[in-house]
């Protein structure tokens, strides 16, 4: 099983979790959704997975190239 990191693309404030650690996902699917300057940005996974670690809570702060989660697939 490979280790997948996803990474906010960028920086602004984490809004809302879509997903947690234990659930299955798919390639484009929303996991996080990253407010910044007013506009809800989704943190998208390519890859399909297993969801092993959210990084982030809800109001943290983001930056670019963070990485926010890591899902095994």
């Amino acid at each position: 099983m490979a280790r997948i990191e996803v990474k906010s693309e960028i920086t602004g404030t984490v809004w809302q979790l879509k997903s947690k650690p234990g659930d299955k996902v798919e390639s484009g699917d929303t996991l996080i959704v990253i407010e910044s300057m007013k506009m809800e940005i989704p943190v998208i996974t390519e890859d399909a997975g297993e969801v092993k670690e959210i990084l982030v809570k809800e109001k943290d702060p983001v930056a670019e190239g963070q990485v926010v989660a890591v899902l095994e697939g």
